[in-house]
């Protein structure tokens, strides 16, 4: 339904005489976001993940940054414009919960809550729970990367030196969660303690290389994103001047 949706909105800004028309490319970005939403939730990777935290992680980190990337940077003003005035209706009804902090602490929170033991095993053992938890994950990294990739303005938008503060701060809180589970003196989860050691992998070992997986993908991809900002921030200076440029001359 989503993937028909947008390639409804997506035909309509292409018309003849509409502004910001989207490219092929940002077709192939959104169809991205869907395989990895697919990959995470329809692949082996989900079964994988009920004998390996390390797949596992794999899935939530599909979930909770890569489809919500992939899925935003598909979207343009052209795509967006029949919804953007109820998007920002909505941001301003949403009040605090609308706030970037909201979004990282959403973010961080929600990965720390669902890692904490009890919470973890529960997941594994109830499909009811397990959904709960990808919904969660999912809409926490849509929040969160929209504020930092967003095609439209918001009034809440990150400026100057505002998008490296908000990474660095969520990458610290991750990473510690990150390093917590790689170098866990033993098994935390004991959903895992008692299988089977598939691939001849035990589950202290499973763990941190799931710990592992977890910080090196938040480096990596925060190390991207930041530079995206960057080339992102240079190229709307230069538009802004040559736009005053052009007002000056007139």
């Amino acid at each position: 339904m989503l993937g028909v949706a947008y390639g409804w909105a997506w035909r309509r800004a292409r018309r003849r005489g509409a502004p910001h028309p989207p490219g092929y490319g940002r077709l192939a970005l959104f169809a991205a976001g869907l395989l990895a939403v697919l990959a995470a939730l329809v692949s082996p990777l989900d079964s994988l993940g009920d004998q390996l935290m390390v797949i596992h992680m794999v899935q939530h980190m599909l979930l909770i940054d890569v489809a919500p990337i992939l899925l935003i940077l598909g979207l343009t003003k052209g795509v967006l414009r029949p919804v953007t005035r109820r998007v920002h209706a909505l941001e301003r009804r949403a009040g605090p919960f609308a706030h970037p902090a909201f979004a990282v602490i959403a973010y961080c929170g929600l990965l720390w809550l669902w890692h904490i033991p009890v919470m973890y095993d529960h997941a594994q053992g109830s499909s009811f729970v397990h959904v709960l938890e990808h919904l969660s994950f999912s809409a926490a990294g849509t929040l969160y990367w929209w504020h930092l990739i967003s095609p439209i303005r918001s009034r809440l938008r990150l400026g100057g030196l505002g998008p490296i503060a908000y990474m660095v701060v969520t990458k610290l809180l991750v990473g510690i969660l990150g390093i917590v589970l790689a170098f866990a003196p033993g098994t935390i989860y004991s959903f895992y303690a008692h299988k089977p050691a598939y691939w001849g992998l035990s589950a202290h070992f499973d763990q941190s290389m799931a710990g592992l997986v977890m910080a090196l993908e938040q480096s990596v991809v925060m190390g991207i994103a930041l530079v995206y900002l960057f080339v992102r921030m240079l190229g709307e200076s230069e538009r802004e001047a040559e736009r005053a440029e052009r007002f000056g001359l007139a």
